[in-house]
């Protein structure tokens, strides 16, 4: 759609690297909002945020070269190119490489490992709303053909020699389903987290509900790479089922546990 802000010479800045920007901004100030309100050492979070940004890019950027092997298998070169340093990645791919280095931090400077959870879930979201608004503008995760009212349509050369998007088709704009759904339940978290909440319960919801939302919105997305099983169900559904699951038995848990009289 627009993928280029500005452009000066050969030089030019692009509109997803600054909606990616602004999408961890924003998700840091709410997650720092909700560590105050929890009392948590909010330095020790923003340096967390910091850390599972980078963590989450490189996981991103791993997943993305796990899951299309044979692409940069037959030319290698384009590990390095500029079209895979501008790109996104895979979203799970990032969320599982700074979850793991957040279990790590975590225990190393010793914060309640749920309690923070439940700080960055709501930012975590708005965050990912807001770059997927980056994700339209560049091209990148483009949707399947689409025949209804609301399909888009690419016209810029830019976007498809960044992205590959495919020019003069109606699309699904499955990037914009994502951003509403996220926004949508960035909101909610927030809401939800205003109220007390068993430690957990924040961090189940998100699992849940942001799983279901990727689970149903993968129908509606060009895929490339093949199904994994004989089922019609892409390796990111397949991801979005296990962490669903780990919420929901996260939920159950903490619910069980809350509902279990002291000294029960």
């Amino acid at each position: 759609m627009f993928p280029k802000l500005f452009t000066i010479g050969d030089f030019f800045l692009p509109t997803y690297g600054l909606l990616v920007a602004a999408g961890f901004l924003a998700g840091i100030w709410l997650t720092t909002k909700l560590a105050r309100r929890s009392g948590l050492d909010q330095e020790k979070v923003m340096n967390l945020a910091i850390y599972c940004a980078l963590s989450g890019l490189a996981g991103a950027k791993l997943l993305m070269f796990v899951m299309d092997f044979d692409y940069y298998a037959a030319s290698p070169g384009r590990l390095f190119s500029f079209d895979t340093l501008l790109s996104a990645g895979v979203y799970y791919g990032g969320f599982l490489g700074a979850f793991g280095f957040a279990w790590f931090y975590v225990r190393r400077e010793k914060l309640p490992w749920l309690k923070t959870a439940d700080a960055f879930a709501p930012g975590v979201a708005l965050g990912h709303a807001i770059g997927r608004l980056g994700c339209f503008a560049a091209g990148c995760c483009w949707g399947s053909l689409c025949e209804r009212p609301w399909a888009v349509t690419f016209h810029s050369p830019d976007a498809h020699a960044l992205t590959g998007v495919p020019l003069d088709l109606p699309l699904h704009p499955a990037q914009l389903y994502e951003s509403f759904a996220t926004a949508l339940l960035a909101w909610w978290l927030y809401r939800q987290s205003l109220k007390p909440q068993p430690q957990g319960r924040i961090l189940g919801l998100y699992l849940v509900l942001y799983s279901a939302a990727r689970f149903a919105i993968e129908f509606f997305r060009h895929h490339e790479q093949a199904y994994p099983l004989p089922l019609p169900i892409t390796w990111t559904q397949w991801i979005a089922l296990g962490l669903a699951a780990a919420g929901a038995y996260l939920l159950w848990f903490r619910s069980r546990r809350a509902a279990t009289p002291a000294g029960g």
